[in-house]
């Protein structure tokens, strides 16, 4: 993942995009913690504005990946289906942790 370049396709420094990314690790953290909540109580609105939330974020931060996953949840829980959603929280946590990993070897 280049930092520098996710930076200037949204036209800041490379150490504002980091405080960004630190914002999104935060609160996407506390959105997957939501989502699974929502899947052991069977809540598709819950898992749809969580998946909502990452997917926006995802999205300006130039994440597509993350955003391609958080979409397909979302789109699923707005049909009432929560297969695969749990799937989709493992596949962004592990896009999240490499995110955590290069910041903490940039640190």
């Amino acid at each position: 993942m280049n930092l520098k370049k996710l930076a200037e396709n949204l036209g800041i420094e490379e150490n504002e995009f980091s405080e960004l990314m630190a914002i999104f690790l935060e609160k996407s953290s506390s959105d997957l913690s939501k989502m699974q909540s929502a899947i052991d109580e069977g809540d598709t609105d819950k898992a749809m504005t969580a998946a909502h939330s990452i997917k926006g974020t995802a999205a300006t931060l130039g994440l597509k990946e993350i955003c391609e996953v958080a979409k397909r949840m979302e789109t699923n829980a707005y049909q009432n289906n929560l297969d695969g959603v749990a799937e989709g929280v493992r596949t962004i946590k592990e896009k999240m942790d490499v995110i955590a990993q290069i910041f903490t070897a940039k640190g």
